[in-house]
């Protein structure tokens, strides 16, 4: 759970996740195995169409939450059990001690429930003097540990089964031995006698199914039969957004729940309940049932435009699997109730933003958890709205409030960086800043940063722009700010590979910044304005093809602007034409070029590859890099890992440098390990972070973009 006031402290609990040796095994082991258990999982199956049928039926659901759940209480009731509607965290609460008092309860058996941790049940209830045991293997471990889930799906995957025998040990009173099987049955000896003195079992549920007025669980270690079957009471609670109209669509959750929560086909037990069972320890011989729906906000979310698509959410966990900064820190750290990508947005509107506010910053935005998602939620997306919004709600900071001010002029930031040039003579050589100044080298010691170059691309254009007669192809060329000041090489280095090639170039001088730093920041007004900048400077009238070097722009120009821009009517048609025409420096060589063997020396030694967030998930470009380099006489190697993250993400490295350089020490261990002579990658972005990292450790690899490895090899 989240207690830090601010992002220094909330830093500090950062780096003593980090010095969780354990925690980060065990965390790394699962991020590894999670990728290919998945892929087999899904082997077959048309993963995407399934994703849109989720996403679109969980919408239709979500605009007609209350008439849903209407015609599910009159199915129910007509079954026997009470249906009731809780408008708030503390309502629910409530209701459930009421029916606790009501059957003279004293025991209360529990079923994993994120719902119940979303309220804090099991706080109410043992305030109110009853006694709660969680009977998931896992809940139980953290509820002795007096601690909070750190996954949806595995609450209990930080821990060692060291820590876990320890802690049997001290609640059993005798030695337990360091062996998970052992340990199962330790937890299943003490928890069977629980399940029969329990008056009460409190589940949770995966649906609610309106044709039927059934409830369905999906769980793994069967306990949650026991709770549902053993007590005389029943209660299930569950958030309104688990209202399903037909059967047909809950099995097709239950389609990608299993496979994109774990990597199983299916989960070990899917129970349906529909109605009151038969219970011999009930006066009546009938189970005493009861069904909570917690609104706690979800109503308000389902009219909104914007995040109603988080109710689509079937709490997977997946967006946790795969974020590169969860596997480092775990869900102590990334998470306050709700853990992962999703946890970040969840927690804004169940717990407010004094829990978020730290959270929302610590998004890479490396788009892993919006690719996974298996109900098609636009995750970085909501998160940086999010960020935006609380900015608005507590006032911008001195920096990113500056940052703003200084992207949306042009002229002043470019003067800036040309003054930067100046200003760096007695810090640089060799291309680099060899001496930070203190208050810019604080935490940033894992990287060398590059110098600003002699002379910005725009300046070199005028001499370099090649004459193209009968041109094929009219080709708008955008920089970004990174190629035009720092590697203006690999700008001239596209120039020379495209040159000849049937491509006439532009370079249009008024292009700016593409304004993903400042999106980064929360500053959206900057970013529209910077937006409009660039869609003048490159009127989408004049080319055939808005080309760019960086993976980072391409995507933003790309998404980004259309999200900025598509609902202003005074720029939305100009918008989606400038969107059609962006494409990555790989995709425009390989497909519109259609560069191949032909058109290259033999020879170039070996290469790996690191594949930059923003192209092989932002763009979807996967192949086209890897023909590239195998085509051009390079000897590729793939490494491991190549489409995780480097740890740059922009300003997220400033930000969080402890984070940043975990991950980036973990990439050039991958690449290093290949044994190639260079690193190819399709974003300056990651070629400042790798070249950085190395530089710093002193490897012999060298790095390049694509863009400077064909011009090497070009004939």
């Amino acid at each position: 759970m989240q207690h830090a006031k601010n992002l220094k402290e909330y830093r500090a609990e950062l780096r003593e996740a980090l010095g969780d040796e354990f925690l980060r095994q065990a965390m790394d082991k699962f991020a590894r195995f999670y990728p290919g258990a998945r892929a087999r999982a899904f082997a077959g199956m048309d993963v995407d169409g399934l994703i849109h049928e989720i996403a679109e039926a969980k919408d239709k659901a979500a605009a007609r939450m209350d008439e849903l759940y209407e015609a599910f209480k009159a199915k129910a009731e007509a079954a026997g059990v009470v249906v009731h509607l809780a408008r708030t965290a503390r309502e629910a609460n409530e209701i459930i001690a009421a029916i606790a008092k009501e059957n003279e309860v004293k025991r209360i058996v529990k079923s994993k429930s994120m719902t119940a941790e979303e309220i804090h049940l099991n706080h109410h209830l043992e305030a109110e003097g009853y006694e709660v045991t969680e009977t998931d293997l896992g809940e139980w471990i953290i509820q002795l540990r007096g601690e909070g889930p750190t996954h949806m799906v595995m609450p209990a995957i930080h821990l060692s089964r060291y820590q876990v025998a320890d802690l049997f040990s001290e609640v059993t009173h005798q030695k337990q031995e360091v062996d998970i099987e052992k340990l199962v049955k330790v937890a299943r000896r003490e928890l069977r006698p629980r399940y029969i003195e329990a008056e009460m079992g409190i589940s949770g549920a995966n649906m609610a199914v309106v044709e039927t007025g059934a409830i369905g669980i999906v769980t793994n270690e069967g306990n949650a039969r026991l709770v549902t079957t053993l007590p005389r009471v029943h209660v299930a609670l569950m958030g309104l957004d688990k209202l399903t109209p037909t059967l047909a669509e809950g099995l097709r959750v239950l389609r990608v729940l299993p496979r994109n929560a774990t990597g199983q086909a299916i989960s070990s037990y899917v129970t349906w309940i529909n109605g009151r069972n038969e219970c011999a320890s009930s006066p009546d011989g009938k189970k005493i049932m009861h069904i909570v729906f917690l609104d706690n906000g979800r109503s308000a979310l389902a009219r909104d435009p914007l995040f109603s698509q988080v109710l689509r959410c079937v709490r997977c966990g997946a967006c946790a699997n795969v974020c590169p900064v969860y596997r480092l820190v775990g869900g102590h750290r990334y998470g306050h109730i709700y853990i992962g990508a999703i946890g970040l947005i969840l927690t804004y509107f169940f717990h407010g933003r004094d829990k978020a506010k730290n959270l929302v910053q610590n998004c890479i935005n490396c788009g892993a958890c919006k690719a996974v998602c298996a109900a098609g939620i636009d995750l970085p997306m909501l998160i940086k709205e999010i960020h935006a919004r609380i900015l608005d709600e507590e006032g911008h900071s001195a920096p990113s409030t500056l940052l703003a001010a200084v992207l949306k002029n042009r002229k002043l930031f470019h003067t800036l960086l040309r003054s930067a040039k100046l200003a760096q003579k007695p810090l640089a050589s060799g291309g680099y800043i060899r001496h930070l100044p203190m208050l810019l080298a604080k935490d940033q010691g894992f990287r060398t940063l590059p110098a600003i170059a002699a002379k910005p691309f725009r300046d070199l254009w005028p001499r370099i722009r090649p004459e193209t007669k009968s041109p094929r192809y009219r080709v708008g060329l955008f920089s970004g700010c990174v190629q035009d000041f720092v590697y203006p090489e690999q700008c001239v280095a596209a120039v020379n590979v495209v040159a000849g090639k049937g491509a006439a170039l532009d370079f249009p001088l008024d292009q700016s910044c593409c304004g993903l730093p400042v999106v980064m920041m929360g500053e959206i007004e900057a970013a529209r304005e910077v937006a409009r900048q660039n869609i003048r400077a490159l009127d989408p009238g004049k080319y055939d093809y808005i080309l760019t070097l960086c993976a980072s722009c391409a995507s933003h120009l790309k998404h980004g602007y259309l999200k900025l821009l598509g609902d202003d009517p005074a720029w939305a048609v100009k918008v989606r034409q400038f969107a059609d025409k962006v494409i990555d420096f790989s995709s425009f060589a390989h497909d519109v070029l259609k560069l191949g063997p032909e058109d290259f020396r033999k020879d170039g030694g070996s290469v790996t590859y690191h594949a930059p967030c923003h192209l092989c998930r932002g763009l979807g470009v996967k192949d086209a890099p890897r023909d590239l380099l195998r085509d051009a006489g390079l000897d590729y190697k793939p490494s491991e890992e190549e489409e995780v993250c480097c740890g740059f993400g922009g300003t997220f490295s400033m930000k969080f440098p402890e984070l940043s350089a975990e991950l980036l020490a973990k990439k050039l261990e991958h690449a290093e390990a290949t044994g190639a002579q260079t690193l190819v990658t399709d974003c300056p972005g990651c070629v400042m972070q790798l070249r950085g990292g190395l530089e710093k450790k002193g490897s012999s690899m060298r790095v390049k973009h694509m863009a400077e490895i064909l011009a090497q090899q070009i004939k």
